[in-house]
């Protein structure tokens, strides 16, 4: 059977790969690709600007093709179809007959008409060759702009910003970004973000005209205002690629795409179309999970089969200039007999809705921006019609949901769900390959290509092996990395009773290779939790997942930031002035934060030992707002000034907050202490959190104001205040040894077997026998504590690391330049 498919993008390679894999016959398979590489992930394509190459990108080299006796024919598009002959003509001349025909041929970037887009400056987002372009433009521009708020504009607007083009705006004809995938409240927090992030939007505006002579020079707008530019990318769109299909009389839709039914065929029966240029129900599809499923509707109709193509869930989840934003099911669906949950969150930059049945059983969709972690599992939810818990709320709101942490949320999914949208692999799938030896995430990935598209159902994947594994009575290893056959709990008590102190000790004692980016950060993070040395020696500095290289936040604009620590949020007159003296000095943008300091941004590398020497002079420590540690312990004003203060708050914030400084641990810690119920100092939003009561204190662990609102739980309760402290030892200890790399408390606690119960037994009750040696162990770290910064300035030989060019020690970085914002310093990038 000869099969000529025209088109060799994701989708025409995917039907290539399809029938490979299924075809118990020979098939002459010949492939016209209009691009001179072949296929490659077009899903990923920003992901050149950051420095992955096209062979990285691609799908299979030539030579898989070759391997398979498939005839493959880059740079020579198709230019007619006979029908009547069953052959195609390519642009080089070959003539090729099939038996079937396959027109993969996709979309096309949809150009508005405006007037000067021919100018020079002027590029489309598609392709390779277009980001090769762009790139090598942007070298001699300034000011860009992208037309189009839609995914791929938001990614150009990326794009522009990696290229150093600082001056970036996107220009979007609806009102909202995202139309199809957001509502407006979704949008406008969406919006906030990219602001943040110096990117200037214009909703509800339409371009009329470009300007200049022979090349760009600004756009004129339809309300006649102007805006100066040096480069345009126009991303406003797609188009299918369906000038083949029409010119050889092929049936296509009123405003586009190649006309088929549910065995994606044309009014041609030995036609097919597949992907971006298929209409199928008056619907294109822009997503590369549909062009998957219909290659394998096509390849199984064409082996024997007779699957069926009924539509595609549209649910997508996309992280965009690095902000979660998702939609599933019916994001926008108002009716009577719906209700909508909202949880918006501005100051965060978290918006979830989720949009539920009228008697609140059945989830019908919803939208996420800013945190998308339970996308997967509220997609399975929606999509197989599970019942939500009593109160639907939880789904989004924190870990009472379903988001399966352990298992347990897929566990409980019909075995016919799909897990795996991209390759269309069920739980069965996944469940059966893991009975049968595949027992780690790659080797499922290899066995069912499950996660190899998107990677977002790459969570569910590890969920349900691990549960899988469980069921069948096996120890399940969590092991850190390739590197190393150990667990973190393992690795961390191997570390110390062998008493290594360096990455490279620990990798040659008991890893092997030359590590990674996941055990070089963990491995660091147990060296400074266990030995607290000084972080610029031995090189654990660069390895650790935070900004230690430097003991400074890098800010956007290439600065660094300055955060003394200010113990309980207590300071004096004196100290104040020198803070305001330094901020003046240095031209920092100065800024009381949440947690009861006063953050000073905007500093050069150069000048970091110079201004810490002034802070130091004056008393202040180190805040190790840079580090994975202990942040701030915050506090109300107590007994002493409240009239409804309990205890002496602000005194025991300060014992708090010196005696765990400088903890290294898993993840930031965060604490409070509030001298009463009203909770003025929000512990319970803490890792750990103080709360006085008439008897003592009570205290809290585990909460977590992040991007995951968590509150704290009661561990005990009318503590005195030596107690209180012994049993944060043991806590914090406990939490160091045991969490997983990066795990927050409330994750850990959330993933703890026995939860609060548990950790209140090996706390309060000793139930491990731990109790004392926990104590002494942090008692140790208390000892041996050291400002970070106080050795650095004393240490000639360590302040030389702090420049921006070798040979030049004394310049500073040339391309930071400052500007005012409500009368302070802001530094930025020319």
């Amino acid at each position: 059977m000869k099969i000529v498919i025209i088109g060799n993008g994701m989708v025409g390679y995917k039907c290539c790969e399809k029938l490979v894999a299924k075809s118990s016959q020979a098939f002459q398979i010949t492939v016209f690709g209009e691009e001179i590489r072949p296929a490659y992930d077009r899903v990923h394509l920003s992901e050149y600007f950051s420095g992955k190459s096209a062979d990285e990108l691609s799908m299979a080299p030539a030579q898989w093709y070759a391997d398979h006796n498939i005839s493959l024919y880059l740079g020579d598009p198709v230019t007619s179809i006979d029908r009547s002959a069953k052959t195609v003509r390519s642009h080089n001349g070959l003539t090729v007959s099939y038996d079937y025909l396959i027109l993969a041929t996709g979309s096309g970037a949809f150009v508005p008409p405006i007037p000067g887009v021919e100018k020079e400056g002027v590029f489309i987002y598609r392709t390779i060759e277009d980001l090769e372009l762009i790139t090598a433009y942007a070298k001699k521009a300034r000011t860009g702009a992208v037309i189009g708020g839609g995914l791929l504009g938001l990614e150009a607007a990326k794009a522009l910003l990696d290229l150093g083009i600082r001056d970036t705006h996107v220009i979007e004809f609806a009102p909202r970004l995202m139309p199809r995938q957001i509502d407006d409240a979704g949008s406008k927090i969406l919006q906030a973000k990219l602001s943040a992030l110096g990117i200037k939007i214009h909703t509800a505006t339409n371009t009329s005209e470009i300007l200049g002579d022979g090349q760009i020079e600004a756009l004129r707008f339809s309300n006649d205002t102007i805006l100066n530019m040096d480069m345009l990318v126009i991303s406003a769109g797609i188009k299918p690629r369906d000038e083949l299909a029409k010119a050889c009389g092929l049936e296509i839709g009123p405003r586009g795409g190649i006309v088929v039914n549910d065995k994606l065929q044309t009014n041609d029966e030995r036609i097919f179309a597949i992907g971006e240029c298929a209409l199928h129900g008056s619907m294109i599809y822009g997503l590369v999970a549909p062009g998957y499923e219909m290659a394998d509707v096509v390849v199984s109709n064409l082996t024997g089969g007779a699957k069926t193509f009924s539509g595609f869930d549209m649910s997508t989840k996309l992280k965009l200039i690095g902000v979660d934003v998702a939609s599933f099911g019916d994001p926008f669906i108002q009716t009577t007999s719906t209700r909508t949950v909202v949880f918006e969150d501005c100051h965060k930059g978290i918006y979830k809705r989720i949009n539920i049945s009228e008697d609140g059983k059945q989830l019908l969709g919803g939208i996420l921006v800013g945190d998308a972690e339970a996308y997967n599992m509220l997609l399975q939810t929606c999509k197989n019609k599970v019942v939500l818990p009593p109160n639907p709320e939880d789904v989004i709101l924190g870990a009472r949901g379903i988001e399966g942490d352990s298992g347990a949320g897929v566990a409980g999914l019909p075995e016919d769900a799909i897990i795996c949208s991209c390759e269309s692999i069920s739980k069965g799938d996944i469940c059966n390959v893991v009975n049968n030896g595949c027992e780690t995430v790659d080797a499922i990935k290899k066995c069912t290509k499950a996660g190899t598209g998107c990677g977002g159902c790459v969570p569910m994947l590890k969920d349900l092996m691990v549960h899988t594994m469980k069921s069948q009575g096996k120890y399940i290893r969590n092991v850190l990395c390739e590197h190393f056959d150990y667990a973190r709990q393992e690795l961390f008590d191997l570390i110390r009773v062998k008493e290594l102190k360096s990455f490279d000790a620990v990798l040659d004692t008991l890893g092997h290779g030359d590590g990674c980016e996941v055990c070089k950060p963990a491995i660091a993070s147990i060296l400074a939790s266990l030995w607290n040395e000084m972080i610029l020696k031995k090189g654990n500095d660069t390895a650790q997942d935070s900004n230690d290289r430097y003991l400074a936040n890098i800010q956007k604009g290439g600065t660094y930031s300055v955060v003394p620590r200010i113990p309980g949020g207590e300071i004096t007159p004196e100290k104040l002035i020198v803070i305001g003296q330094v901020a003046q000095k240095y031209n920092l943008y100065t800024k009381i934060t949440g947690g009861q300091r006063i953050d000073l941004f905007g500093a050069h590398l150069n000048d970091l030992p110079a201004i810490w020497e002034e802070l130091i002079a004056a008393g202040f420590e180190s805040g190790h707002a840079y580090g994975k540690a202990l942040r701030t312990v915050k506090s109300c004003v107590g007994s002493t000034w409240c009239r409804f203060g309990l205890h002496d708050s602000v005194s025991f914030a300060i014992r708090i907050e010196e005696r765990y400084r400088g903890l290294r641990a898993p993840h930031k810690i965060k604490s409070a202490v509030s001298g009463c119920v009203r909770e003025c100092a929000e512990a319970q939003s803490k890792d750990f959190g103080i709360i006085a009561t008439e008897k003592g204190w009570n205290l809290y662990v585990c909460g977590n104001g992040g991007s995951k609102p968590q509150h704290a739980l009661l561990l005990a309760q009318d503590l005195d205040s030596e107690t209180c402290i012994k049993y944060i030892d043991r806590f914090l200890m406990f939490y160091i040894k045991t969490a997983d790399p990066l795990a927050r408390t409330a994750t850990w606690l959330n993933k703890m077997e026995g939860g609060i119960d548990y950790l209140r037994n090996v706390v309060v009750n000793d139930s491990l026998g731990l109790a004392e040696s926990l104590e002494k162990e942090m008692q140790f770290l208390v000892d041996h504590y050291k400002c970070e910064w106080k050795e650095v300035v004393d240490n000639p030989e360590l302040r030389k690391r702090f420049n921006h060019f070798v040979n030049a020690p004394e310049e500073k970085d040339p391309t930071v330049k400052f500007s005012p914002l409500r009368e302070q310093k802001k530094a930025e990038w020319k």
